[in-house]
């Protein structure tokens, strides 16, 4: 989307922003083609999943390939998501990658692949990954290349509990952004936190600047101010002023400025404890509540974001994108057969059952049984448009400033006009 150049001086600027200097950087990929003395193939494998289940089944799978492959030895390094997001920017600009490692596809693959470090597999899995979902493989096609193979699939919406809205006297998931306003508002009045966010990680905030301008603007609205470099369009700042409307009513959790996503205190596990009515949050949330909290069990339920009234965007438009796996250019085939691996029918089974994670094979999709699982895959299945996080979608210094801005309007510091501005300028800087 948009200009695709990479822009190696914004990823060093955002290197040093990080505080990940060159001295800092992993000796990770490179050169490397991971033999040992021992003939020996080590495969460098990084990945965001850091919270139960999912830390432990990842762990048990590379164990079965390495059991299955008695010559690889597969070495995991996991990285919670901002810090993962950090540490790969610095590694981008140093020109190394790991082996194996976790993208969203986007325009960020996009920078590392103009860059030279990603490794075609378009010809290299083609004879298994055609049989793939073909809207689960879309982010990590570029131009007519694979360079990712996806692992997961899904969406942001809201996850409520459902005793705290009947508590309220809520006795359906609002439809309308008045309506869920209104839902605000009653929570509040019982004394319910509507909200868990986790303000720190900004990127959980973002998700609400994002859905809003979908909502109001239109899904085309967002790849046209990407393409133009202007994100100042009347429906985009009217986003800003939807979600300060929200604000106002101060319906997040006490401390959530400082609140982490995963932490003991932080949004998943507000929302899994109870503390909180409602969560805007992807596929994976059930999972990271139960972790981080107590989870709510059968008083969790899924509904997705609402319509503006008056807005271009329609309530079967959404907002997400799913996890997959990419390689740096010139890793070993033994990194190669691992993604075969990940991506056959039997290790999705796994990762459907263990995890709830949402099927990529469509062989898969018998191992559902989560009912709120499913609810998401309902909402997939009959979406008719997609638009990918944006942090991942837009260049990487374009998606930060997209969740800065926003961030700082949720804190009160930039107006809705200001973040257009602020996310415009950054654009024009990226040419």
């Amino acid at each position: 989307m948009g200009d695709r150049a990479l822009s190696r001086r914004g990823f060093l600027a955002a290197s040093a922003a990080a505080g990940l200097g060159m001295t800092a950087l992993s000796a990770c990929g490179g050169d490397s083609d991971g033999g040992s003395s021992d003939g020996k193939t080590t495969i460098e494998w990084w990945n965001i999943s850091t919270t139960e289940p999912t830390k432990t089944v990842w762990a048990g799978l590379a164990k079965k390939f390495e059991a299955q492959n008695p010559k690889v030895k597969v070495k995991i390094v996991q990285m919670e998501n901002d810090a993962y997001k950090s540490k790969m920017t610095a590694l981008t600009a140093s020109g190394k990658l790991p082996d194996i490692f976790h993208t969203w596809g986007g325009g960020v693959l996009q920078q590392q692949v103009d860059a030279g470090l990603v490794e075609d597999l378009t010809d290299r899995t083609k004879p298994w990954a055609d049989g793939m979902l073909s809207v689960a493989k879309q982010a990590y096609i570029l131009g007519d290349k694979t360079y990712g193979i996806p692992f997961d699939i899904g969406m942001i919406g809201f996850w409520y509990n459902k005793a705290l809205f009947k508590q309220a006297g809520i006795t359906a998931p609002p439809t309308t952004w008045s309506g869920f306003l209104d839902t605000v508002k009653k929570l509040k009045a019982k004394n319910v936190t509507p909200i868990a966010l986790a303000g720190k990680e900004k990127w959980p905030g973002m998700y609400y600047w994002a859905y809003l301008a979908m909502r109001t603007a239109g899904i085309d609205a967002l790849k046209k101010a990407n393409d133009d470099k202007d994100f100042t369009a009347p429906g985009l700042v009217q986003a800003g002023q939807h979600l300060q409307d929200l604000v106002k009513l101060q319906p997040f959790q006490k401390g959530f400025l400082g609140a982490a996503y995963s932490t003991p205190t932080g949004q998943a596990a507000t929302m899994g404890n109870g503390k909180a009515a409602m969560e805007l949050m992807g596929q994976w949330a059930p999972v990271v509540e139960a972790d981080s909290g107590k989870g709510l069990g059968s008083d969790l339920g899924f509904f997705p974001f609402p319509a503006v009234e008056g807005g271009k965007g329609a309530i079967t438009e959404v907002f997400g994108g799913g996890g997959g796996h990419a390689l740096r250019k010139g890793a070993p085939q033994a990194a190669v057969d691992f993604l075969k691996f990940f991506a056959s029918e039997a290790t999705d089974l796994v990762l459907v059952k263990k995890t709830n994670t949402l099927p990529v094979v469509p062989g898969a999709e018998k191992g559902l049984s989560d009912p709120n699982t499913k609810a998401v895959q309902a909402q997939l299945k009959a979406a008719t448009g997609f638009q990918l996080y944006l942090d991942q979608a837009y260049a990487p210094a374009v998606g930060q400033e997209v969740n800065d801005s926003v961030a700082a309007l949720i804190s009160g510091s930039k107006s809705p006009e200001q973040v257009t501005q602020s996310i415009s300028k950054t654009a024009k800087e990226e040419q």
